[in-house]
């Protein structure tokens, strides 16, 4: 059966994408810093809750940057989005749209940020690339193992630029710490250590209540490739209460996201997962520990914020070597290391990085510089699979209580066919990715 979605039909909206990718928008030939209005990306938000919110605030003051579209189930959050945009613009040009296909079906928008539930961010992302967009996508970027392949496979294939919302790549306090741990500063590595939270994955539904007008919440929509559940506003109290149902949600993976990107890195493990998952013997996942085939151990903390003295502030990270240790964390002063005298050496290493690099440590600029360039951004769609990995294997591990071998050339677990299963999750009709 053609599904009609807003005068636009599944079946119009696959022809548009079909060809999309031999359009090439007038705003990507444009240059950076203050663009002619005819020389700026044309950019659509999708998804345009707190986090959304903040990135379409990142973007909106980049002076080579239009937003001409935004879009989200909840009519609450799209008017608000399409009134911020049409005030730093001083017009009402914004278009705002409730299905997110009419707005991949426009030949003129370059690039998509996009920050929908979980369950959304791959098959949206994909479904933009094969639109000819190129994807902001915000974390955790898959629910499953087998979405990560999809996706990298999509934009490889598609030549499209994706990069996920992993900030903490592009600030200056966590690439000093990265650089030290890089550099041979703190000797030989040993141990990752990164927050999460505790694990959390609930089986059972919310009672059914009426469901809200479409044209307030699109509830079809709001579920996308998750099984069908019925509407209870319980999913979405407070800060995404969705977030610990598995039916929308995943688990540690989806704050681990944050962090064990960030200590891929530092290990060059960007294009490799972790082999070993030591299942912790307890509901919390606090000390899971998970090893690299080069043998250094990667160590979850969970509890409060402050990480029991590892770090102060949230979303922490912090890297053991031979000769000393270096640990961040978002809303503190800076690094802390065991030797005082190696933050004298900030500068340096920043200024290294930057030349060695030829990034500027703003991840949303890197996006948009990438976008222009066709050079691959720092959280690429390759950087996010293999993270994002080694999350959802932490997550299966504590899923099914037992620890886990990984195989991360075949993608595969070993001798474990129950593992294999579920590395991937089932879509609901038409959204598999």
């Amino acid at each position: 059966m053609q599904r009609q979605t807003g005068g636009l039909s599944r079946r119009k909206f696959l022809a548009a994408a079909a060809i999309a990718p031999l359009i090439v928008p007038a705003g990507v030939l444009g240059r950076g810093g203050a663009a002619a209005p005819s020389e700026r990306l044309q950019v659509a938000a999708i998804g345009i809750g707190g986090r959304g919110s903040y990135d379409l605030g990142v973007a909106l003051h980049e002076q080579d940057v239009q937003f001409v579209a935004v879009c989200d189930v909840n009519r609450e959050r799209r008017e608000r989005a399409k009134a911020t945009v049409d005030e730093q613009y001083g017009n009402k040009a914004c278009a705002a749209y409730i299905d997110f296909r009419e707005v991949l079906a426009r030949p003129d928008i370059d690039a998509i940020i996009m920050a929908p539930g979980d369950r959304w961010h791959t098959p949206m992302a994909v479904l933009a690339m094969r639109a000819g967009k190129d994807v902001f996508s915000e974390k955790p970027s898959t629910m499953s193992i087998a979405e990560g392949q999809v996706l990298t496979a999509t934009a490889r294939r598609l030549g499209k630029i994706f990069q996920v919302g992993t900030q903490r790549r592009s600030e200056a306090n966590f690439v000093f710490a990265d650089e030290l741990a890089r550099s041979g500063r703190l000797g030989k590595l040993h141990t990752l250590k990164a927050h999460t939270l505790p694990f959390e994955m609930k089986h059972d539904l919310l009672p059914a209540q009426p469901e809200p007008a479409k044209t307030d919440l699109d509830w079809d929509l709001w579920l996308g490739p998750a099984p069908w559940r019925p509407y209870n506003k319980g999913y979405l109290t407070g800060c995404g209460a969705w977030l610990n149902y598995y039916d929308f949600g995943t688990g540690v993976a989806g704050w681990c996201s944050h962090t064990i990107c960030q200590c891929q890195g530092v290990i060059d493990a960007d294009r490799t997962s972790a082999v070993d998952y030591a299942y912790p013997n307890n509901e919390t996942s606090e000390g899971f520990t998970a090893r690299y085939a080069n043998g250094v151990k990667l160590v979850l903390a969970v509890g409060s914020f402050k990480g029991f003295g590892l770090w102060h502030g949230s979303c922490g990270v912090r890297y053991e070597g031979s000769e000393g240790w270096v640990s961040c964390a978002d809303g503190y002063a800076g690094p802390e290391v065991s030797n005082p005298a190696l933050l004298g050496e900030r500068q340096k290493l920043l200024t290294a990085y930057e030349e060695r690099e030829r990034r500027v440590m703003n991840h949303m600029r890197d996006f948009l510089d990438s976008v222009r360039s066709r050079r691959q951004p720092v959280a690429n769609a390759e950087v996010a699979h293999r993270s994002m990995t080694t999350c959802h294997a932490i997550n299966l591990s504590m899923l099914l209580k037992r620890s886990l071998k990984f195989d991360p050339v075949k993608e595969e677990f070993i001798g474990d066919a129950e593992a294999n299963r579920l590395r991937s999750r089932a879509a609901r009709d038409p959204w598999q990715a």
